[in-house]
């Protein structure tokens, strides 16, 4: 949980500023000024001082009247994973788990309402990708890596979740009803595997467990591939696998 920092001691501005950065995904990877005021809610003036800073201190390109991130903003997250032994601990485990099962694996963890992807596998021989990649953000409701989250969390911040995160249909098999959300989570803290059948991706199959004990778990190691391929025969193997490396992980983790 986020400490409870006095409005006070908080700069606006700057997090005005890290809203526009936000601003840009994969839907809007180049925006003029209009966009990003009519985005972020800012107002244009102040939309403007913030983008031409991002853009005087290299974090935002300018292209005539559109803006687009720089790789600078890379440096941005470089510090969490270096920190956390990201390249020399926890990718080298997931190279070898992802060998190991025969699928790319993903490795995801928790940031407000939203799973993001800290970490994947590399291996040449996958089979599928989605094209989810390091600092991707799904849904927390409707994908395994999300329900196993809030399964292996904090259950205060998990009812709070399922109560009032965003609840969108991908496919026709999207669970809209929050109870039944809620019996999904219930099974998965019991059987500490979450298993999601087309409900995010036609056709797909995800299959992640908790990396770290529940109750406390704040990351999820999981794969996503078609039900061709991962049939639930599978799930049992493929479980094990995730399980005894996102034991390893965890220890990495700490």
């Amino acid at each position: 949980m986020q400490p409870d920092i006095p409005t006070k001691d908080i700069s606006l501005t700057f997090m005005k500023g890290m809203r526009v950065l936000r601003t840009f995904d994969a839907d809007h990877s180049q925006l003029t000024l209009a966009d990003i005021a009519r985005l972020t809610g800012i107002e244009r003036a102040a939309a403007r001082r913030l983008v031409l800073t991002l853009v005087h201190l290299g974090y935002v390109r300018k292209d005539e009247n559109r803006f687009s991130l720089t790789p600078r903003v890379l440096i941005l997250g470089s510090g969490f994973l270096q920190g956390n032994h990201f390249g020399r601990l926890v990718q080298p485990l997931i190279e070898l788990c992802a060998r190991e099962i025969g699928y790319s694996v993903s490795l995801a963890m928790r940031d407000g309402s939203a799973p993001v992807y800290v970490a994947q596998s590399t291996q040449q021989n996958a089979r599928y990708t989605f094209g989810f990649t390091i600092g991707s953000r799904v849904s927390l409701l409707s994908t395994s890596i999300g329900r196993t989250l809030l399964a292996s969390g904090d259950k205060t911040w998990a009812d709070e979740m399922i109560e009032t995160a965003p609840l969108e249909r991908f496919t026709s098999e999207t669970l809209m009803d929050r109870e039944k959300i809620i019996a999904q989570v219930r099974d998965i803290r019991t059987s500490g595997i979450s298993v999601v059948e087309a409900e995010f991706e036609a056709g797909a199959v995800g299959l992640s467990v908790p990396v770290g004990l529940m109750g406390g778990a704040e990351a999820a190691l999981g794969i996503s591939e078609p039900m061709s391929e991962v049939t639930p025969a599978d799930y049992p193997r493929v479980a094990s696998i995730l399980q005894r490396y996102a034991a390893q992980i965890a220890t990495v983790l700490k």
